[in-house]
């Protein structure tokens, strides 16, 4: 009897799984295995928000495999001492992965792949389970260019890729007598509350929100995602990250609609992809800038703290953190105005407002979460690094009748649009019946000091 493991990692998931269907097609038994990596404490990842939502997932993808026929096998510790020994325990000679980008995977698999092969073992891994586009796969023109630095060029190439087809959740899937933990509970894998408002997490609820975006939503998306009232964005980021939704299968059927609203998200997968061939090939990317400012960041603990608390005096920036830790979640232009008004408007460095994005948002992910902050700051790959946003702008172009503010500041829910919009610009007087602080920092002040501390030649 020939028997094999898949190893889950990101990829919680029984539909257009390639590590599960390579590993069925390899062996006539499977372990579906899960290792509750110990070590991802200590790196400070593992957070109440996104250990709820794994949770969930993990006893989604037990479901379904018992309905096959099998079960999730879980093992606590280190992955590849429990890999490497569920393997020896079942004779399993091959263990499949889905590649990683981040400089945790990649150690994780390194290691992973000796220790197999001194036990004459094997370890397949699979470039295209995480990504449309395996990170690495395409590159510019020229010898020493190992990935693009620009989204656009990247864009164009990656808009040409003969992408995989999508692979069939498995009719039947046999394990082998194999001892296994039984399911984790949120409270096991990491310490804290949870914020009030979480999604559901597993590859059924994935699906269903799939099914409803795609049935109406997405014709719209073009004109209605940076709408912020109108939470018109799909909230599939989430399952994408714990891979409980292919990016592959989501790009098919999202092509197979016409019209600006599909492309437009297209675009948006391509984003995502972008971002991991930026870490696969610059790991320091995680938490060092990705090109150098020579920024002199500010030490500002009370105003970054007011950041936290959505506490700033500026109504849609102050909306969109109360939305961060209620929900776990924001959309994209969200996260883009809190991020700017953090590193650009008060001046604090990139990393603080990232790692309070990491230990909250339920879809936090080191090659989004980082690149997409250093992209804010102008430390990374935006073409004009020293764009401001002025978040009065913003919330009248992007939140034009305050609905989104009024949604999460309810100190504001009797005021008009004109005067959530001018709020931050009247005097002490005019704000006195409100539960609802002064601006902690003027705006042009805050813009000559970024562009004085930044030499904008940099």
């Amino acid at each position: 009897m020939r028997v094999s493991v898949a190893l889950f990692t990101a990829d919680l998931r029984v539909h257009d799984n390639p590590v599960l269907a390579a590993a069925l097609r390899d062996a006539d038994r499977v372990v579906p295995l899960f290792v509750v990596d110990t070590g991802v404490r200590r790196t400070g990842f593992a957070v109440p928000n996104r250990a709820a939502f794994l949770a969930d997932s993990l006893a989604d993808l037990d479901a379904a495999l018992r309905a096959r026929g099998g079960r999730l096998v879980v093992r606590a510790g280190d992955v590849v001492e429990e890999t490497c020994r569920a393997a020896a325990e079942t004779g399993a000679t091959v263990v499949h992965l889905a590649a990683g980008v981040s400089r945790y995977a990649v150690r994780r698999e390194e290691r992973l792949r000796a220790e197999l092969a001194g036990d004459r073992r094997e370890l397949r891994v699979h470039d295209a389970s995480l990504t449309v586009v395996p990170p690495g796969e395409l590159t510019p023109a020229g010898r020493d260019k190992d990935h693009f630095a620009v989204f656009t060029p990247y864009f164009r190439r990656w808009e040409d890729f003969s992408v995989r087809d999508v692979l069939p959740a498995p009719d039947v899937v046999r394990v082998p007598d194999v001892r296994s933990a039984g399911l984790p509970g949120t409270r096991s894998l990491a310490s804290g509350p949870t914020s009030p408002a979480l999604p559901a997490g597993g590859e059924s609820e994935a699906r269903r929100r799939l099914r409803s975006w795609l049935s109406g939503p997405l014709s719209a998306y073009d004109d209605d995602h940076d709408d912020l009232a109108a939470d018109a964005t799909s909230r599939l980021s989430p399952y994408l990250h714990f891979g409980c939704l292919s990016p592959a299968e989501l790009l098919h059927r999202a092509r197979g609609q016409d019209g600006p609203g599909p492309a437009a998200f297209v675009r948006q997968l391509a984003w995502r992809d972008f971002h991991h061939q930026v870490l696969a090939a610059r790991p320091d990317a995680a938490h060092h800038d990705y090109r150098p400012r020579h920024d002199r960041w500010r030490r500002a603990a009370k105003e970054a703290e007011a950041w936290r608390e959505g506490r700033t005096g500026y109504p849609v920036v102050d909306a969109a953190m109360r939305q961060l830790s209620h929900e776990g979640w924001m959309p994209g232009r969200a996260r883009l105005l809190a991020a700017s008004f953090l590193t650009k408007t008060l001046y604090v460095d990139w990393r603080v407002g990232a790692r309070h994005f990491l230990d909250l948002l339920v879809d936090g992910d080191i090659a989004d979460n980082q690149l997409n902050w250093q992209w804010a700051a102008g430390t990374g790959t935006d073409t004009r690094p020293n764009r401001i946003l002025n978040p009065l702008v913003q919330g009248r172009r992007f939140d034009p009748d305050g609905g989104y503010v009024r949604r999460w500041l309810p100190e504001l829910r009797d005021l008009d649009a004109r005067t959530i919009h001018r709020l931050p610009q009247l005097d002490d007087a005019a704000r006195a019946d409100l539960d609802y602080p002064a601006p902690i920092v003027d705006l042009a002040a805050g813009a000559a000091r970024f562009r004085e501390r930044r030499d904008p030649g940099r």
